[in-house]
């Protein structure tokens, strides 16, 4: 007891450190559980609205499941990254906590205190002297890295994780293992998916250097491989990790990956993070914000001592990297990971070819430059181990405390603003555009607010979700890090069902977006559902006219009235970002660079025209992969037929439609124009060995004019 009590300030220290520099670099507004104003944009908003949702819905089994946030689209709680060890630990005493309530704040703090208690713990594996641990300290808590995660993607901003599983792989006798390396790992999946990957890499180098060296037994190894496996698999079921199937994979490997450069670099998306290094051209492109891993000038400036102390011998340095050569192999694979196929080093860039199977394994982790966070930890651990090792412990003070000075000042161009962003003016509640009195008379009378056409990241998915949170409804108005595909593609099929019949569900609000108005127009029962525009927004409130109890619009709408016109002589392009987007009905895929291709045996373009119309021109592209010489279009214009066609060029396809006097007159009496295209030949390119796209594609159209 009194050992422990002598002990006390000495490992309050760590603490203390951890403490003040989230106050520098923090500030105290983030610590207010019901401010949430710095929570309001990208990121950070469907951490903060996972939990939302997660905290009134029901308990579920797997306890991880959030499915009002979401609705088909199905979905755990680690899919909106809110943390879902801290939502599990809340969720009990949701009915006591206040509305709002977040518990971000809390977690940062939480970040900074462990971070330098395991820093604290990693340098005592080197060093007893007290100045040298805890100015060790402060450098790793002043990791660029981590502190730039931490506005925008909240989770992430647990490094003291990766710092934990180095101290326990590097720590000569680690007693009662299981339970340190299972709790580690635990944490890990139920904070983020990617502290899983890494902390689990070192453990299994760690289990099987263990093996080797005799201090573990096969069966005592295999006991532990096997527990903490099934232990790990446990807390991803219940994190609801399987909850969306096949769309667990993304794509992206090498987009998000490490430049060799990324060291020294002090520039990325969110700014420059130092006063005295410049960015360098190339190094942080388009995705390598993933791979920003800037040591800092003092821990560059430090390192250069190091290498200085390393030329000069005894250090042993070799001889301790000799003693964790499974280890080493770890961080080596990790490294390499991090890199990618795609190797850059500044602009210069280099690509080698993967198998197909390995690249959709690796794009479970396709921000693969994150991967490279236990090297940068080792890595400063090397540096700090060499100053101490070659020099006595006041000069080895001295030069740390130098260091610290120089990284603290230098990358404050980084923190600071870090620190603008979580100490913006509190709030307890976002601006919400949805002020009208229809939106609470709304909630009174809807179980759900659905975004149509469903779509992850679908436009004022914040205001939308923010405001069913807000009043207790389901949304699949989200943004989520994976989505369920097949119940994705359910969902549009079920939405394209409704629209097509007019039918909609009687317990939900529909919000339209462009490409659901097009469809839906046609079909809306205005004797019986409000179809207006409330607050910008294209509102469908099914039954709305046959409610007692509602509130009743004046400023209702003709639905035809919102379809786009088209002027004579127009010419209107499809690719991404063209007004064309617009006109596309059913049966169409997203607008790219070059234009849009149709998905489905049948597809729809509609718009009004201010004057009769009396031929269209349409420029398109057909899909023609080898062995399919042919794409076959039949055109009608609203039901009449007007053009068959073969395709039989990729490009530069012009197909020219004349309008007889009969489609003329339906064009007028029906209010709009409608081009139906039907395909015969559609096809996949996953039928072809082209990809895992399972698309029915046939003509991409590029462009439209009308004569």
């Amino acid at each position: 007891m009194k050992d422990l009590v002598k002990r006390l300030p000495l490992n309050l220290l760590p603490l203390l450190i951890g403490v003040v520099a989230f106050f520098i670099v923090v500030g105290p507004r983030a610590l207010n559980p019901q401010n949430i104003a710095w929570l309001g944009n990208g990121d950070p908003a469907t951490h903060y609205l996972g939990w939302v949702f997660f905290r009134q819905s029901p308990w579920s089994f797997p306890v991880g499941l959030n499915p009002s946030y979401g609705l088909e689209l199905g979905n755990g709680i680690i899919f909106s990254d809110s943390n879902p060890l801290l939502a599990l630990l809340f969720k009990p005493f949701s009915a006591l906590l206040p509305m709002p309530f977040q518990y971000f704040g809390l977690w940062f703090l939480a970040c900074f205190v462990l971070q330098a208690w395991f820093a604290w713990k990693l340098l005592g594996l080197v060093s007893s002297h007290v100045g040298v641990r805890a100015v060790g300290t402060a450098l790793f808590v002043f990791a660029p890295p981590m502190i730039m995660r931490m506005p925008f993607h909240l989770s992430l901003g647990g490094h003291f994780l990766v710092l934990a599983s180095l101290y326990l792989g590097l720590h000569p006798n680690l007693r009662r293992r299981r339970l340190a390396w299972g709790a580690l790992l635990a944490a890990a999946a139920l904070i983020h998916a990617y502290f899983l990957a890494m902390v689990a890499v070192i453990w299994i180098a760690d289990l099987t250097a263990g093996y080797f060296r005799k201090k573990l037994t096969l069966q005592s190894a295999a006991i532990e491989l096997i527990g903490l496996f099934s232990l790990v698999s446990f807390c991803c079921w219940q994190a609801g990790y399987f909850s969306v199937g096949s769309g667990a994979v993304s794509d992206g490997f090498g987009l998000y990956a490490m430049n060799l450069l990324s060291l020294v670099d002090p520039g990325n998306w969110s700014g420059q993070w130092s006063y005295v290094l410049k960015d360098m051209p190339g190094v942080q492109g388009y995705g390598d914000g993933e791979g920003f891993l800037y040591l800092g000038l003092g821990l560059i400036t430090l390192g250069i001592c190091a290498l200085m102390g390393l030329l000069q011998g005894q250090t042993g340095f070799a001889r301790r990297l000799g003693q964790h050569p499974l280890l080493l192999v770890a961080l080596v694979g990790l490294c390499l990971f991090s890199i990618s196929n795609h190797v850059a080093l500044g602009s210069l860039e280099w690509t080698y070819p993967l198998p197909q199977w390995v690249i959709s394994i690796a794009n479970i982790f396709r921000a693969s430059g994150r991967m490279f966070w236990p090297v940068y930890y080792a890595i400063i651990f090397a540096i700090i181990f060499l100053v101490i090792r070659a020099n006595s412990p006041r000069t080895a003070v001295s030069l740390l405390s130098l260091a610290l000075l120089i990284q603290v000042l230098d990358t404050h161009a980084g923190w600071i603003g870090v620190r603008k962003q979580l100490m913006v003016e509190p709030a307890s509640k976002w601006v919400s555009p949805m002020v009208d009195p229809f939106w609470n008379s709304a909630a009174t009378h809807y179980r759900s607010i659905r975004w149509i056409v469903p779509q992850n990241l679908s436009p004022k998915w914040m205001s939308v979700a923010d405001f069913a949170g807000a009043h207790g409804l389901a949304t699949n108005a989200v943004y989520l890090g994976r989505m369920d595909t097949a119940n994705w593609i359910k969902s549009e099929q079920e939405t394209a069902r409704e629209m097509a019949s007019g039918k909609y569900a009687a317990d939900s609000l529909y919000l339209l977006d462009e490409r659901a108005l097009i469809q839906a127009v046609r079909n809306i029962d205005t004797r019986t559902d409000l179809f207006a525009r409330i607050d910008g927004f294209t509102v469908l409130a099914p039954g709305w006219k046959q409610c007692s109890t509602c509130l009743q619009q004046a400023s209702q709408i003709n639905p035809l009235d919102l379809v786009p016109s088209v002027e004579p002589g127009q010419k209107t392009l499809f690719n991404y970002g063209g007004k064309g987007g617009a006109l596309l009905a059913n049966g169409w895929s997203e607008p790219e660079l070059w234009g849009t291709w149709s998905k489905s045996p049948d597809a729809e373009v509609m718009f009004r025209v201010p004057a009769p119309v009396h031929s269209l021109r349409l420029e398109a592209t057909a899909f023609l992969p080898p062995g399919h010489a042919r794409q076959r279009v039949l055109i009608n214009i609203n039901g009449v037929p007007a053009v068959n066609t073969r395709l039989e060029q990729a490009d530069g396809n012009i197909i020219d439609v004349a309008l007889t006097a009969e489609m003329q007159q339906r064009v007028s009496s029906e209010g709009v124009l409608i081009v139906q295209l039907q395909f015969a030949d559609a096809v996949s390119p996953k039928q072809f060995g082209m990809g895992p796209d399972v698309r029915p594609l046939a003509l991409g159209l590029k462009a439209l004019t009308v004569n």
